[in-house]
């Protein structure tokens, strides 16, 4: 249904993966609202939708305490700059999306201002920290989840809640072409690869590069014919990735890839990654992983007393069982992930069976979650006329 209705719509993005999920929100609202005015904080593929940027997206995309405690005055800066803009000329909806921390105080005060408020993406309360609900039911009258484990939890507390799936179910085919994918990588067609991945961060990969690396280095000895291959985010990290390669006692045969994370995971026959959004990637592209993770061990103690769940890998998440290993801790040794990885390598009987599974769970993330979004959205600003 199309309205004339000549709406603000206030958004906030502070990340690039938000910008992207506001972009594709504010496409599906403007077919219901063709007059409305978008404007808040948001990057280059929200500003390419026409919305209108109050602050740079990138002065929020602050990652690390320390980083965020150098410029916590500026980000109370911008916060109250915000308040102050929308206070003074009131949006019909505010919309944050992810970035809790910095979101969920701007919601909570233009709620109490008696501007409906929307949170897009949930933060992790369910699996840790669960008394923050408390705090997110005074925050919106909307909560938008990707999963559907995530809306069962809202549901239990009585908050506002509509699932509407995840825009990577909705952006990658059923069916991979890994042919293709080997293809333009420059891999040979017919032996197995191994996708590796340890993360996108300075601290993961310091943490989890050589233990990968290693684990290859089992598997390689083992499976010569296997090709080895690890996409870096940037030039860092892959200077940072070719450091490790080269420290290693014996040499390790290894492709390193800039970016194009999704084309090499797409190539692979088995992943092996760090917990996090790759997994769910690894899923919808019906690859068989094995999932490795260490902390500091103050930090794995701290955080195993905190954490709800019994997994960490969002297909078992999903699941609500084991598809995937999860190698955590003193349990992530080399060995261990090498030998997790061969068995996901020679088990075919296994990898058709976790090949069904995936697809299923792709499919019920598949919702077309930008027009489920912007329903939802357009629902909650009907009913506040």
């Amino acid at each position: 249904m199309v309205s004339s209705r000549k709406l603000t719509i206030a958004i906030i993005a502070g990340e690039a993966s938000g910008d992207i999920l506001g972009a594709g929100l504010i496409r599906s609202l403007r077919n219901r609202y063709p007059n409305a005015r978008f404007v808040g904080i948001g990057g280059d593929e929200m500003n390419a939708e026409g919305f209108h940027s109050l602050v740079p997206m990138e002065r929020l995309s602050v990652m690390g305490l320390v980083e965020v405690l150098g410029r916590i005055r500026e980000l109370f800066s911008i916060r109250a700059r915000l308040l102050d803009y929308f206070f003074t000329t009131p949006p019909d909806v505010v919309i944050g999306i992810d970035s809790p921390d910095f979101t969920l105080a701007i919601e909570r005060r233009c709620r109490e201002a008696g501007i409906p408020s929307v949170h897009y993406v949930s933060p992790s309360v369910w699996a840790w920290r669960q008394k923050r609900i408390f705090k997110i039911a005074k925050s919106v009258d909307l909560m938008l989840t990707l999963f559907p484990f995530e809306a069962r939890f809202y549901e239990e507390h009585q908050v506002p809640v509509a699932f509407v799936g995840h825009p990577l179910a909705d952006r990658i085919p059923m069916e991979p072409d890994t042919g293709s994918a080997r293809e333009s990588l420059g891999l040979e067609p017919d032996k197995p690869v191994l996708a590796v991945l340890p993360g996108s961060r300075g601290g993961e990969v310091e943490r989890l590069g050589t233990l990968f690396l290693e684990a290859s280095r089992w598997l390689q000895a083992r499976r010569p014919d296997i090709q080895l291959v690890i996409p870096c985010v940037n030039r860092d990290r892959e200077r940072q990735v070719q450091a490790l390669v080269e420290s290693l006692d014996v040499k390790l045969s290894v492709t390193l890839v800039r970016g194009r994370s999704r084309e090499v995971m797409a190539a692979s026959d088995v992943v092996l990654l760090a917990s996090g959004t790759a997994t769910l990637e690894a899923m919808l592209l019906k690859k068989p992983m094995v999932v490795g993770y260490r902390l500091s061990n103050f930090s794995y103690k701290l955080l195993s007393r905190l954490v709800k769940v019994p997994w960490v890998a969002l297909p078992n998440l999903l699941a609500q069982k084991p598809l995937v290993p999860e190698l955590l801790q003193d349990d992530a040794t080399p060995e261990s992930l090498g030998a997790a990885v061969l068995e996901r390598l020679e088990n075919e009987q296994e990898r058709a069976a976790l090949k069904r599974a995936f697809s299923e769970l792709h499919q019920s993330l598949k919702q077309n979650a930008d027009e489920r979004a912007a329903k939802a959205v357009s629902e909650l600003l009907e009913r506040h006329g």
